[in-house]
């Protein structure tokens, strides 16, 4: 079962984890200083929240998978289109390691595909995200699709 993944950049991060607590009838499953998860099997989405985004809003939205193989499948399937993306393997990203693969869509959102390892302690490799679109995601500029 692959999973919908959705982060969204919050300024207030305790007022987000009451309402979205709310919204789901569920505690976050993962709760930080600067960062909270929802795990949710109905509706069956890895929601997040963060303070770690460089402005509010939508941060960016994946797929969650649950095995390399789904995961390489997935990738391949993207591969063999005009939607060209960026791997990242054995990364740490949201207190967590994953493997990923990147893409961006026509309005420059991040789309992320993942499949994750294990829990770390840290948010990610590096304390402070350089990068000017979604957490952690690498540079995606130069790989915008030529989709549609």
């Amino acid at each position: 079962m692959k999973r919908f993944h959705m982060h969204i950049s919050v300024d207030d991060l305790n007022k987000n984890i009451q309402f979205y607590s709310q919204l789901f009838n569920a505690e976050p499953t993962v709760a930080k200083d600067d960062y909270a998860k929802w795990a949710l099997d109905d509706p069956a989405v890895n929601f997040a929240i963060s303070t770690r985004g460089h402005k509010v809003g939508l941060d960016h939205v994946g797929i969650q998978t649950e095995s390399d193989e789904e995961l390489s499948r997935f990738r391949q399937q993207l591969e063999a289109t005009d939607i060209k993306g960026v791997a990242q393997d054995n990364t740490t990203c949201c207190y967590s390691k994953s493997d990923k693969y990147w893409v961006q869509d026509p309005q420059g959102i991040a789309w992320e595909t993942f499949h994750s390892l294990e829990s770390v302690p840290v948010f990610s490799d590096t304390e402070t995200n350089t990068n000017e679109g979604a957490c952690c995601a690498p540079g995606l500029s130069e790989v915008k699709s030529n989709c549609c």
